[in-house]
């Protein structure tokens, strides 16, 4: 691949830089991060030379960087255990089933609620026929 010059700004001065060709993006997305930082200095410093400012500029980037670093480290260390207890959990064995007793109602019960229920079912038919008479 050739090489092209990009021109990218960094605190209000220009610089031709070169890329590979097809890289101009990033080049370019780059250089406004330095940017961004580059402004902030001028703004709050004035105008400095370009080497301390491009300096200063890529070392508040890389403490942005470090601190993004450690805030994926303490993402990633924190979903290595979500993820090793999801796994406990999964080979865990499911419960054991629990003993359910139901009762069981003897027969000679169940056979006098029967009789008492034909019983009632019977003088229930003989009011309704004396109703009818």
């Amino acid at each position: 691949m050739s090489q092209i010059e990009v021109e990218i700004k960094i605190g209000g001065r220009s610089f031709e830089v070169a890329c590979q060709q097809g890289e101009e993006q990033y080049l370019l997305s780059a250089a406004q991060l330095l940017d961004t930082e580059a402004q902030v200095l001028v703004t709050q410093i004035g105008r400095m030379p370009e080497a301390r400012m491009l300096l200063m500029a890529g070392l508040m980037l890389a403490d942005k960087t470090a601190g993004l670093e450690e805030r994926l480290r303490e993402a990633q260390d924190k979903l290595k255990s979500v993820e090793a207890d999801l796994a406990d959990l999964r080979n865990k064995p499911g419960p054991s089933p629990e003993k359910v007793e139901v009762p069981v109602i003897p027969a000679d019960v169940t056979d006098a609620l029967a009789e008492i229920a034909a019983r009632a079912e019977a003088l229930a038919n003989s009011v309704d026929e004396a109703k009818a008479d």
